[in-house]
C-alpha cells in the first residue's frame, strides 16, 4: 500500500518538545519579520515600482509585454502597480504608518485602472480590489485616530468602485458566473477586448468574489456588486453534485456543466469553501453557513484521510482522482480552526510541517508518500497562515517554532540581494526570477501576528476578517446596507428551506475553552511526526547478548502469523483492517512492554515505510481479463490489478488464454490437491492467508498457465477502489513465470457466477482488451457465436440450456452488429486506464496478502444445483448493463487523463 497510508502512530517522545517562548525571543523574531519585510518592500520600491512585481534576481520590475510570457500567471499583472496596492494594509499592520501614507499618495497619483489590458477577474479581485478596500479600511481607522491620514476623503474607495465597475462586464453571462478574464478598458464584448471567448472557469475563480464585492457594496451603498457575487455563488451551489455534495474544479460558465469533475480543497476550489464560511462571518447570512457545513461534511467524509487531503471524483467520491496534493491546500487547517474543528487541523498541519522540514519549503505538489511531484515553490503563504491560526487557537509554542522555521528557511534559501526569490526547485535550491505580490500581502502579516502580543498592534485584528489575500475588512460591514444588499426578487430554494437547523453550528467557537489540557495538540501531532521523515533518528538501543530474540523485521512480517502478531503487540503496534481491504499499522509506544520493545516498534514502522516505498518504484498499469467463451465472446472485460512478478503481459502480443478452474484449496496457500484439473488451465484463487507469490508458486507447480486472485473483501470494486498491485514476498520472484492478476470482489463475482452458470469459461489475460476479430483469429465473429450456440444446445451438455441457446441465437444478430464498437470501447477503456496509471500513482501496492479469510472457499462442485436463468437473454442483458457501467467509467478515466495533462 502507499507508504503514506501506513500512518506511523508514534506516541513516544522522539523529539524534544516545544517550550514556552519568552517575550524577548518573540520580540526578536517580530523585529526580524519587519526587517525581512523591509528588505522585500524597499527593493520593490527601489528597483521595480511602478511595475507590477519585482524580479529579484535581475533587480528590475516585471512589466507585462516586456518580459517573456509566463502564460496564465501573467494574467495577474495589469500595469497597476500590483505589489504596492497588495501591500497597503500590511504596512499599517507592521506599524509603518508613515510609509502607508506615502504609499497611498503614490497609488492615488500614479496608478491607472483603465489600461487596455486583459487581466484575471479572480486575481484582480482578490489582490487589487481587495488591496484597495483593505487600504481604505486602514485609512479610515487611522483617520479616526486623528494622527494620520487626516486628509483622506475615501479616494481609495473611489478607485475600488471604479475597478469594480470595470470587472462587472465579466458577470454578463446567462449563469451569472463571471468570465475568467476581462479587459480593463473594453470589457468582454467586441474584438478590441481580446477576451470573452472563454467557456470555462475554475470554481474558486467564480466563488471567491463575495467578500470584496459585498464590502464594496456596503462601503459605497451600491448593492449591484454584492448581488452579482451572490448570484455566482447561488449558481455554484445549485450545480453541486447532489449525492456527494461536492463541486468540481472547472465549470462551463454558460451551461453549468462540470468540465473537470475532480474535487478537493486545493487549487481550483480552495477559496470557494473559504469564502462561504467567511461570508457568513462578515455578512451574517445564515445561508452561507448552511452551505459551508454541508460541503464540509462531505469533505471530511470523502476527501479528508487524516492527515492527508486527497482529491476525489464528485460522481464517485470513493474513487481517488490523484495521488498527490498541491501546496494550496495548506490554508485548510486555518479554515478548520475558524470552523472549530481543531483535531484534523492539527493533524494536517503537522503533516505539512514535516514535509516543509524535509524539503525546506512545501513543494508546489507532493505525493502521498511525501516525495516531490512539482518542485517549484513561489513563496506561498498558506502554511504560515494556518500556523498563525493554530497558534491563536491552541496557544501552543510549538507553532511559534514552526514560524521560526519558516523565517529561517526564507532567509537561508530564498533571500537574495534584491529581495526574496521564488524557488524553482526545492530539491536543488535553484531560484526563479519572481517575487509575487502575495508574498508581501500575506506572508509578513501572518508571521508578524504570530509573534505579536496585543500591545504590539495598533488595532484589534479581531474586529476584521482576512480575505483569501489577507486583506482586512471590518466586521462592522455586517450591519451596513443589509436590507438592500440582497435582491428583492431572490427566493430561497425549496431544498434549503427544508434544512434542519439542528444540523448546523451557528456560532464560531471560543478557542479559549477548547483546550483545557495544554498537551492535547502535542498528543495529536506526535503520531504523525515520523510519517513524513525520520526527523530525529536515534541509535538502536543496546541489547545485551542473549537477552531476548532479535526484533521482527518488516520484510519477514506475516499478518496471519500469530507469533508475529504477538511480537507487534509487545512493540505497541496494532494492525487495523480498513473497509477497503487495506491495512493500517498504528503504534502507541506507551503500550509497549518495555522501552526496548518500543524502540523495536519504531524501527519496524520505519522499515515498513521504506519497504512500501521501494515497492512503489515499479508502477504498473491495469490489466484486462476478457471472457471469450459462450455467451460472452469477448464482450465482457474485467479490470484487473497486475502483479510485480511473473509474466509481463504488456510484452505479450497474444496474452494468455485458457479455461478457468477453481484451485483446491481455494486460498492456494498449500500444495494444490486438484492438480489434474488445474494443469493447463488458469487457476482461480481467493485472497488471504498467505503471500501472493506463495499462491503463484503453488499453482505453477500444479501446471497452471496463469492465475486470478479474487478479493475476499465483500463489496470491493474497481469502481470505487484504487488500482491494486500485488508485490512479492521480499525474496526473489524470478522463479515465477506465469501471469497472476487480481480482481476485486465485484468483478470476481462476475467470473464466479459465469463459472457456475456455464461450467466452462474461457478467458484471455492481457494488458488490454483485444479486438474480438483478433481473438477469434480473423474468423467471422457472428459465425463463431452461432457455432458455439449450436454446440451449447447439443444434448451432450449436462446443463439443460437448449432453450436458452435459442433465445440467445435470436438476439445474436443485433448484438453482433455492435460487437465491434463495444470491443473498441473496451479497448479504449483499457488504454485510457493504462495511460492514467502511467501518468499518476496507480494506488495501493500490497506487499502481501495479509488478511485472514473467514468465508469458506467455494468448491469446484458445491453439490447444490443453482437455479438457472430462464434464458440467455438475461446473460446478454447483464453484459449490456456491465458495458454501460464501463462506458461511464471509461469517460471518467478519460476525464481524469485530461485533467492530469
Amino acid at each position: 500500500m502507499p507508504a503514506a497510508l501506513f500512518l506511523l502512530m508514534l506516541f513516544s517522545a522522539l523529539c524534544s518538545l516545544g517550550h514556552a517562548m519568552s517575550r524577548d525571543e518573540k520580540q526578536k523574531l517580530r523585529t526580524q519579520v519587519v526587517e525581512m519585510f523591509d528588505h522585500a518592500y524597499q527593493n520593490y520600491m527601489d528597483h521595480a515600482y511602478p511595475a507590477d512585481e519585482l524580479m529579484p534576481l535581475t533587480c528590475r520590475g516585471r512589466v507585462r509585454g516586456l518580459e517573456p510570457s509566463r502564460g496564465d500567471v501573467d494574467d495577474a499583472l495589469g500595469k497597476f502597480s500590483l505589489t504596492l496596492i497588495d501591500t497597503l494594509d500590511t504596512l499599517v499592520l507592521l506599524n509603518k504608518t508613515a510609509e502607508f501614507e506615502a504609499a497611498v499618495r503614490r497609488v492615488l497619483s500614479d496608478v491607472r485602472l483603465d489600461n487596455d489590458i486583459v487581466v484575471s477577474v479572480f486575481e484582480t479581485n482578490i489582490r487589487v480590489l481587495g488591496g484597495l478596500l483593505g487600504g481604505h479600511s486602514m485609512a479610515v481607522m487611522l483617520k479616526e485616530e486623528g494622527q494620520h491620514m487626516r486628509w483622506y476623503q475615501d479616494e481609495l474607495l473611489h478607485m475600488a468602485k471604479d475597478l469594480g465597475l470595470r470587472l462587472l462586464p465579466a458577470f454578463n453571462t446567462s449563469s451569472g458566473l463571471p468570465y475568467p478574464r476581462v479587459n480593463l478598458k473594453y470589457g468582454v464584448r467586441g474584438p478590441e477586448t481580446r477576451t470573452g471567448t472563454e467557456t470555462d472557469t475554475c470554481t474558486a475563480c467564480a466563488g471567491t468574489i463575495i467578500l470584496e464585492f459585498a464590502a464594496l457594496s456596503r462601503f459605497t451603498g451600491d448593492p449591484v456588486f454584492e448581488a452579482h457575487a451572490r448570484r455566482a455563488l447561488d449558481f455554484l451551489w445549485e450545480k453541486r453534485q447532489r449525492n456527494s455534495n461536492l463541486v468540481g474544479t472547472t465549470i462551463n460558465i454558460h451551461s453549468g456543466e462540470w468540465v473537470r469533475r475532480d474535487s478537493g480543497v486545493g487549487a481550483g476550489i480552495d477559496s470557494y469553501y473559504e469564502y462561504l464560511l467567511k461570508a457568513y462571518v462578515l455578512l451574517g447570512d445564515d445561508q452561507f453557513l448552511q452551505r459551508f457545513n454541508i460541503h464540509y461534511a462531505s469533505i471530511m467524509k470523502y476527501i479528508s484521510q487524516p492527515p492527508l487531503l486527497l482529491d476525489v471524483h464528485i460522481h464517485k467520491p470513493l474513487l481517488p482522482a490523484r495521488t498527490w496534493m498541491d501546496s494550496l491546500l495548506a490554508f485548510f487547517p486555518g479554515l478548520q480552526v475558524l470552523k472549530g474543528d481543531i483535531r484534523p487541523a492539527i493533524e494536517t498541519h503537522e503533516m505539512l510541517y514535516q514535509v516543509t522540514k524535509k524539503h525546506n519549503f512545501l513543494p508546489e505538489a507532493f505525493t502521498t508518500d511525501f516525495r516531490v511531484h512539482w518542485a517549484q515553490h513561489p513563496l506561498r503563504p498558506e502554511f504560515a497562515e494556518s500556523t498563525y491560526f493554530l497558534y491563536k487557537a491552541t496557544g501552543d509554542p510549538y507553532y511559534l517554532e514552526a514560524g521560526r522555521t519558516i523565517m529561517d528557511n526564507l532567509n537561508r534559501f530564498a533571500r537574495v540581494p534584491c529581495g526574496f526569490a521564488a524557488m524553482k526547485d526545492v530539491r536543488t535550491g535553484s531560484h526563479e526570477d519572481r517575487m509575487d505580490s502575495f508574498f508581501l500581502a500575506e506572508m509578513f502579516k501572518y508571521l508578524f501576528l504570530l509573534f505579536a502580543d496585543t500591545e504590539d498592534l495598533r488595532f484589534n485584528v479581531e474586529d476584521y476578517i482576512f480575505t483569501t489575500e489577507a486583506h482586512l475588512l471590518p466586521l462592522s460591514l455586517s450591519t451596513a446596507l443589509h436590507a438592500s444588499s440582497v435582491p428583492p426578487n431572490r427566493t430561497i430554494p425549496q431544498s434549503e428551506q427544508e434544512l434542519d437547523d439542528s444540523n448546523f453550528d451557528w456560532t464560531c467557537p471560543n478557542t479559549r475553552l477548547l483546550f483545557p489540557d495544554p498537551a492535547f495538540p502535542r498528543n495529536l501531532r506526535e503520531p504523525i511526526r515520523s510519517a513524513v521523515d525520520k526527523s530525529c533518528p536515534r541509535p538502536a538501543p543496546y541489547r545485551e547478548p542473549g537477552m531476548g530474540a532479535p526484533p521482527l523485521r518488516a520484510q519477514d512480517f506475516m499478518a496471519n502469523n500469530p507469533e508475529h502478531l504477538e511480537l507487534l503487540r509487545r512493540m505497541g503496534v496494532s494492525l487495523i483492517h480498513l473497509k477497503d481491504g487495506r491495512v493500517q499499522l498504528v503504534q502507541h509506544a506507551t503500550q509497549a512492554v518495555s522501552p526496548v520493545a518500543a524502540e523495536d516498534g519504531v524501527r519496524f514502522m520505519q522499515e515498513m515505510m521504506e519497504l512500501s516505498s521501494q515497492q512503489q518504484k515499479e508502477q504498473l498499469p491495469p490489466r484486462a481479463i476478457q471472457m471469450v467463451s459462450h455467451p460472452f465472446f469477448g464482450r465482457v472485460v474485467l479490470t484487473a490489478g497486475p502483479a510485480q512478478f511473473g509474466t509481463d503481459l504488456s510484452k505479450s502480443a497474444t496474452g494468455v488464454r485458457g479455461f478457468v478452474t477453481l484451485a483446491e484449496p481455494y486460498t492456494g496457500c498449500s500444495e494444490i490437491t486438484n492438480g489434474e484439473y488445474v494443469q493447463g488451465h488458469i487457476a482461480l484463487l481467493q485472497r488471504g492467508q498467505c503471500m501472493f507469490a506463495e499462491k503463484a508458486r503453488h499453482i505453477q507447480k500444479a501446471g497452471a498457465i496463469g492465475g486470478i486472485v479474487v478479493d475476499d473483501n465483500e463489496g470491493s470494486s474497481s469502481d470505487t477502489a484504487p488500482l491494486f498491485q500485488m508485490a512479492g514476498d521480499g525474496r526473489s520472484t524470478d522463479d515465477i513465470t506465469l501471469p497472476l492478476l487480481f480482481l476485486f470482489h465485484k468483478e470476481g463475482n462476475i467470473l464466479l457466477e459465469a463459472l457456475k452458470e456455464y461450467r466452462e469459461v474461457e478467458v484471455l489475460l492481457s494488458d488490454k482488451a483485444r479486438d474480438r476479430a483478433a481473438i477469434f483469429k480473423g474468423a467471422d465473429v457472428r459465425e463463431a457465436e452461432d457455432d458455439c450456440r449450436s454446440e451449447a444446445a447439443a444434448p451432450a451438455s449436462s446443463v439443460p440450456i437448449g432453450q436458452a441457446a435459442e433465445s440467445e441465437s435470436e438476439t445474436a444478430e443485433s448484438e453482433s452488429e455492435t460487437a465491434e464498437s463495444e470491443s473498441e470501447a473496451a479497448e479504449s477503456e483499457s488504454e485510457a486506464a493504462e495511460s492514467e496509471s502511467e501518468d499518476r500513482d496507480p494506488g495501493p501496492v500490497q506487499k502481501e496478502d495479509v488478511r485472514p479469510t473467514e468465508a469458506e472457499a467455494p468448491g469446484a462442485d458445491s453439490g447444490e444445483e443453482e437455479e438457472r436463468r430462464g434464458d440467455a437473454d438475461a446473460a446478454g442483458q447483464s453484459a449490456d448493463e456491465l458495458l454501460a457501467d464501463w462506458r461511464d467509467d471509461l469517460e471518467a478515466f478519460r476525464q481524469m487523463e485530461r485533467d492530469e495533462l
